[in-house]
């Protein structure tokens, strides 16, 4: 359990009060739609889903492989000056970790200057030694990524963790914009909404922008592991938005450390392949032998620079949770400022004292493996058993550099569709930010994912989470004119 009441973001400190300010239409909509009609639009955004194929698969569960995520029918709003100073956040952290990337690989300043421990870099299973060396074209390592922050209070935001390799939810973003446009266009004409559908096009200019020089017109393709993968429908979405091919490993090869693609008419080279298979499966011929996966000899076609890999292979050391606790020094010693989005406080257990720390208040800590996602090797020692804390007790014990500790954060809520009706649930937010030679952009707008189950602080789909449409307002924020907010003009046309 939170060790404080939550802020709410649409009722404020204590959740019992009239609505924020800028928030009041929103609330009186809420106040004034009946119970029954936002679930029945909810269930029909759902069933849409259902019926597009939106799912992702659950590994391990007997009970159901597939499933769609929960969609939750009222919106999280992000005011304009508030997602300023996010903007600006997520600029500076994300610099710092393609700064990191580019020294962990190259010079290793961070580490002859003793910021980090060498053997926290060079010892971790995320590290790459068969990439060192090697740079991607125009320097970019991190082109994709998305930053997980929480909020506890008005102006409380936080960075729960960095994904920096693969980030996924990409496309629950733009299906749930979509639905909210077709189900609650009342919303939009009360307020001027940021839209986010060009995501894809803005993808696509990145790709493009990371080319290998001398290519004026890239040939991009989205690398797949194949239909079993649980963001499967995520890959071929983005390659169908972006009108470019979703292709598997055995629809590519390397001649002369040039990637071809295999098509009915002859092969077409390929400049940049974002890719969404893991470094382990990347290339049979460097990683893991018996990857079916991956592609023989794609590493040495990057380290020849003759193609583009989004994101850059080796990038899984920047979400390690254990690089994370030491972001706000891998900001300063890039950027020479302190970091604009702090971190959530943590104790990193290979340090004996945080270790001691750790074991001695598990049932009031969340603790996570270093390397863990998805929800997945977590405690919430506040709603634990005894026994789960007496298992991770001894795992602890026995491994703990593989773990960090966190305290049980108050994290905001957004009122939530439940069985009851309208009730506070727990949210937290991944925004995307691209990166492409010609800079650093934020998309506005971003996934909100909501812990649907009373109490709960976790929000993994995977553990039962659900996702909301997530609101960035204009600069001046409400009007009453006809404009319709988070529309593009096609979408404009369509309404």
């Amino acid at each position: 359990m939170a060790t404080r009441p939550a802020f709410d973001e649409i009722l404020g400190l204590h959740g019992d009060q009239p609505p924020r300010p800028d928030l009041a239409a929103l609330g009186r909509w809420l106040d004034v739609i009946d119970t029954a009609e936002l679930r029945r639009r909810q269930q029909a955004a759902e069933t849409t889903f259902r019926q597009l194929g939106i799912t992702f698969a659950v590994y391990g569960d007997n009970d159901a492989s597939e499933r769609i995520i929960p969609f939750d029918i009222v919106p999280r709003v992000f005011l304009a000056d508030e997602w300023a100073r996010l903007s600006a956040g997520l600029v500076q952290r994300v610099e710092a970790i393609n700064a990191f990337l580019d020294d962990i690989y190259g010079e290793r300043r961070i580490l002859k200057e003793g910021v980090l421990p060498e053997d926290l870099i060079l010892a971790n299973p995320q590290f790459r030694p068969e990439i060192a060396g090697m740079r991607p074209p125009h320097g970019i390592w991190a082109h994709i990524c998305g930053i997980d922050l929480v909020r506890t209070g008005p102006d409380d935001f936080f960075v729960l963790e960095d994904n920096a390799r693969t980030p996924s939810g990409v496309s629950y973003m733009l299906e749930n914009r979509e639905a909210m446009l077709r189900l609650c266009p009342e919303l939009f004409r009360e307020y001027r909404v940021e839209a986010v559908d060009s995501y894809p096009d803005r993808l696509l200019q990145t790709m493009q922008s990371v080319a290998p020089r001398g290519v004026s017109a890239p040939t991009c393709v989205v690398l797949t592991p194949g239909h079993f993968n649980s963001a499967y429908y995520e890959h071929s979405f983005l390659a169908d938005s972006m009108g470019i091919e979703l292709v598997e490993a055995a629809d590519l090869v390397v001649d002369d450390d040039v990637v071809w693609m295999l098509t009915v008419a002859g092969r077409v080279r390929v400049d940049v392949i974002y890719r969404r298979v893991d470094d382990d499966f990347l290339d049979p011929l460097v990683f893991r032998a018996d990857s079916m996966l991956g592609v023989p000899g794609l590493i040495a076609a990057y380290a020849a620079g003759n193609v583009a890999i989004i994101n850059a292979p080796g990038n899984g050391i920047a979400d390690d949770k254990a690089i994370y606790s030491y972001m706000p020094e891998i900001v300063r010693f890039y950027s020479g400022a302190e970091a604009r989005l702090p971190n959530v406080e943590t104790w990193r257990c290979r340090e004996p004292d945080a270790l001691a720390y750790t074991l001695d208040r598990l049932d009031q800590l969340v603790v996570k493996l270093v390397d863990g996602s998805g929800g997945y090797g977590m405690l919430v020692g506040p709603t634990a058993s005894k026994a789960e804390i007496a298992k991770f007790r001894a795992a602890l014990e026995a491994e703990p550099h593989r773990y960090i500790a966190q305290p049980t954060l108050a994290l905001s809520t957004v009122p939530t569709m439940a069985e009851q009706g309208l009730a506070p649930r727990h949210v937290d937010f991944r925004p995307f930010v691209l990166t492409g030679s010609t800079g650093v952009q934020v998309v506005p707008g971003g996934l909100t994912r909501v812990a649907l189950r009373e109490g709960s602080l976790v929000v993994n789909s995977s553990q039962g989470g659900g996702t909301k449409d997530s609101f960035v307002l204009m600069a001046d924020g409400m009007t009453q004119s006809q404009t319709m907010g988070g529309m593009s003009q096609s979408q404009q046309q369509r309404a």
